[in-house]
């Protein structure tokens, strides 16, 4: 057998039938001082102070794009590097990599530039 423990003014307040009563329930409820006060306590928090929720979330926002450029920068440096090495273990990479960058050329050689 289920039992339910019912608060009496609970009951009381769903039995009541006239809307004034109601509204003077429900106005005593808001004019409570411990519902001002969490109120009052949501509302700095939320918005006026150094750590509000809205300051938090324009931070998280700020962090995921500082890791989205930290990746992206990581994966520059690795292929920077892959290329460095490239570049130092072979001869003809490097005098490939000089004719295309730099314009580099043999002293038989001439050079002619084609822009697309």
């Amino acid at each position: 057998m289920l039992t339910f423990v019912v608060n009496n003014d609970l009951i009381s307040y769903l039995k009541m039938t006239n809307p004034l009563q109601k509204r003077l329930k429900i106005r005593k409820l808001l004019l409570n001082k411990y519902t001002i006060v969490f109120v009052v306590f949501a509302v700095l928090v939320t918005f006026f102070d150094n750590h509000s929720l809205i300051h938090r979330w324009e931070t998280h926002r700020r962090i995921v794009e500082m890791e989205k450029e930290l990746n992206y920068y990581q994966n520059e440096i690795k292929d920077t590097k892959q290329k460095n090495n490239e570049l130092r273990s072979d001869k003809e990479n490097l005098e490939k990599f000089a004719r295309e960058h730099f314009y580099m050329k043999k002293e038989s050689e001439e050079i002619f530039i084609v822009k697309e």
